[in-house]
């Protein structure tokens, strides 16, 4: 008898081990190729004064403003980061000119690379918590609250009131995604759907997966 339930006990955990092993694999596929398929944009505030917070906004406006001529006929998110590394000067001078024209001396500092994101909602598509390629801009000491979007697809511009991501921009999405990603990330209803999202916010707020480069 206690033969038996030694070993009932050892394939209860063998079962348990390999589905954990199975659950963070799938996890960090599908948090890898979501992460591949966006380029965010990540404005740090110098400090959470009133002041600080309202020039943190009125960077952002401009800089999306320049993103969206540029990117325009942007197709994949590649193309998207070529074109912001090719003006990314132009990103920082635009950055620096506000900040100025608003009356502040702070400096600016502007990186193109891989950082972390909590899950962010925007509109009717959420983002699950990871490591994600964006354009940084940090503004002068860069302790204030942050302010993230997505710069492609565009999802900067998504109107949050409305809890509408426009079709164009879901498009762009969809096809850089398999079905089952893109269900995920789209606040299906389906519970197995929803599921799958909390599973993949567990391992990624838990340290289990990453998809830093």
């Amino acid at each position: 008898m206690k033969k038996n339930l030694k070993m009932v006990i050892i394939l209860t955990f063998l079962l348990f081990l390999y589905s954990s092993i199975c659950a963070i694999s799938y996890a960090q596929n599908i948090s890898t190729d979501i992460a591949n398929s966006v380029f965010r944009l990540h404005v740090i505030a110098n400090s959470d004064s009133e002041e600080d917070q309202k020039l943190k906004y009125i960077v952002r406006d401009n800089l999306l403003k320049y993103m969206n001529s540029i990117c325009e006929n942007c197709e994949t998110k590649e193309d998207a980061i070529a074109m912001v590394e090719k003006n990314k000067t132009t990103f920082e001078k635009i950055a620096m000119n506000t900040i100025k024209e608003e009356g502040y001396d702070y400096c600016v500092k502007i990186n193109i690379g891989n950082f972390e994101f909590p899950t962010k909602d925007y509109g009717d598509i959420s983002l699950p918590a990871g490591y994600y390629d964006a354009l940084r801009v940090e503004i002068g000491e860069a302790k204030g609250r942050n302010w993230w979007c997505v710069m492609f697809p565009p999802l900067c511009f998504v109107d949050i009131s409305s809890g509408v991501v426009p079709d164009e921009s879901k498009e762009l999405m969809k096809n850089s995604l398999s079905e089952e990603e893109f269900a995920l990330v789209s606040n299906q209803s389906d519970n197995e759907i929803q599921f799958k999202f909390k599973l993949l916010e567990f391992f990624a707020n838990n340290g289990l997966i990453t998809a830093k480069k």
